[in-house]
């Protein structure tokens, strides 16, 4: 891909998705639509989906920054819905819609339609998390579609591969299917915890927040080349890796933490729009190999695929729930009892996405005999129009599924309470430790400034209770929100003095960037206590 296609790309990503936080319809669904439509105006140069591109440079930074924003201990929590989802329900789904490609579709062999089950059996770790956050969706749903999703890219790429390996006459088996899936797995999270603790140490013992944060950009990628190098899942490696980096991320100092989020967000953004474009885009370069196939016959193949892999996720999902409570009386015993509205939810929010296409469109172009791959264009659309079906019918009718379900909300009030109750304990052991060391005549302080320090305690603690009291009649603000604002005012107005006094040539730029960024410290110290 040229330069300027490239940039196109990227900037015009941006825009839809910058407009559709301004609408109620998530930004991976305007994305998508957006490619459609500009993949058929003229001029528009072709943008392929290169599997040597999207997997080993858009996939580790995507799924390491899903990472580091999850919790461990809360993944830890679910392990077993994630497992039976993330392995468990990939293979069910893998041999399910592949015997019903099979069945469906004449001339397909069972290899071939297998390569399909694998392909498209993954839902996308993007999507998943992008209409989430934007539903709402109760925590331990969240939670566990968010766990899915990181590690069901490892499966299925296993699957794919042994597969594939059927279908061009290599020679596949049971067995040695069985052993790559192992080493795959065992593999990819032995070279995780190998790398975790070491990169951890390197992060926390660099001295300048511009390294720091430049390692950080280099870990996914080095993680997964590691793994893939030894034939082990890159996959499974950048998520070992970054869970554990993101359980201990309160080790780094504040500068790279504020850092590493503003740039972790910046890449994130770009690449989820630039993939949920490129997806779109995808559309007549998937047609131009169907020529063999009847228009009818094709669609009537994809709404069969399409409805297999929406209606296998039900039959998975229900069973994985109920059955290992009935089975389990320590379960029952430890866990509450679930409705049957949390597996709906997560049966209906198997969205696919690029990981999909991108492994189809890896798939090659000859068996090992040099004829044709058997069913390739095909298998190319069918994954195509599955994409685009479950982000445009189960993307579009989440949210008001969700709303008509009325899933039990997340308790603001309760977790305003814990977090009170956190920042007061935190207080009360910053106060001991302030006074263990102003007793020390080595830290010996004017009165007024050792009564800033306590006040400064004491205005954090009481902020968040003030959020669970009163608020002002006028203006409906708590006083620390009060607070906050006459604060920023005032940094705005010292802001603009500098500037003047710049403009005046009474300093000079560089002093100016060091007075603004002091300003800049405390204004983002000042939002960050709002949000």
């Amino acid at each position: 891909m040229h330069v300027m296609p490239l940039l196109l790309l990227v900037a015009g990503s941006a825009v839809v998705a910058g407009a559709a936080r301004r609408t109620p319809v998530p930004a991976p669904l305007l994305l998508v639509t957006a490619g459609l439509i500009v993949s058929y105006l003229p001029g528009v140069p072709e943008y392929t989906l290169d599997p040597h591109i999207v997997l080993p440079l858009v996939l580790p930074p995507l799924l390491y920054t899903a990472a580091t924003d999850s919790s461990y201990l809360d993944l830890r929590a679910q392990l077993r819905p994630v497992a039976l989802l993330s392995v468990g329900y990939v293979l069910f789904a893998t041999l399910v819609v592949g015997w019903a490609a099979y069945m469906i579709v004449p001339d397909l062999s069972l290899t071939a339609a297998l390569v399909l089950g694998a392909v498209v059996a993954p839902p996308d770790a993007v999507a998943a998390t992008a209409v989430a956050r934007r539903v709402g969706l109760p925590s331990r749903v969240t939670t566990i579609l968010q766990g899915e999703s990181l590690v069901n890219d490892a499966t299925a790429i296993t699957a794919y591969r042994v597969a594939l390996a059927a279908a061009v006459g290599e020679g596949a088996t049971w067995a040695g299917g069985i052993g790559e899936f192992l080493l795959a797995a065992i593999g990819g999270v032995g070279i995780g915890v190998v790398l975790m603790m070491p990169l951890h140490w390197l992060r926390t013992h660099l001295k300048e927040a511009l390294l720091q944060n430049s390692l950080s950009l280099l870990i996914p990628f080095f993680a997964y080349a590691v793994a893939e190098q030894v034939h082990a899942s890159g996959v499974l490696a950048v998520v070992v890796v970054a869970l554990y980096l993101g359980h201990r991320n309160w080790e780094v100092d504040f500068a790279t933490r504020l850092q590493e989020e503003a740039v972790w967000k910046m890449v994130a953004f770009i690449l989820e729009s630039s993939v949920f474009a490129l997806i779109g885009l995808q559309l007549p370069i998937v047609l131009k190999g169907l020529d063999e196939y009847e228009g009818v016959s094709a669609a009537w193949y994809a709404v069969a695929v399409f409805l297999v892999v929406v209606v296998s996720r039900f039959v998975w999902v229900y069973p994985a729930t109920f059955l290992p409570r009935i089975l389990s009386k320590r379960i029952r015993e430890r866990e509450d009892n679930p409705t049957w509205k949390g597996p709906f939810i997560i049966s209906w929010a198997g969205m696919r996405g690029v990981v999909s296409l991108a492994i189809a469109f890896s798939i090659p172009l000859t068996a090992e005999g040099g004829e044709d791959f058997p069913g390739r264009n095909l298998i190319l659309f069918l994954t195509f129009t599955t994409v685009i079906g479950t982000l445009v019918v189960q993307g579009l009718t989440l949210p008001p599924l969700v709303r008509a379900l009325k899933l039990p909300e997340r308790d603001l009030q309760a977790e305003t309470l814990a977090e009170a109750n956190a920042q007061a304990q935190a207080s009360r052991t910053a106060e001991r430790r302030l006074d263990e060391l102003l007793d020390d005549e080595r830290n010996a302080l004017p009165p007024p400034l050792a009564d800033r320090l306590r006040s400064v305690l004491e205005r954090r603690r009481n902020a968040v209770w003030e959020r669970l009291g009163t608020v002002n009649p006028v203006t409906g603000e708590t006083v620390d929100d009060t607070y906050r604002r006459l604060s920023r005012e005032m940094i705005g107005a010292e802001r603009e003095m500098f500037v003047r006094l710049r403009d005046g040539r009474y300093i000079d730029d560089e002093m100016l960037r060091t007075l603004l960024r002091r300003l800049d410290l405390e204004e983002a110290a000042a939002f960050r206590e709002a949000t």
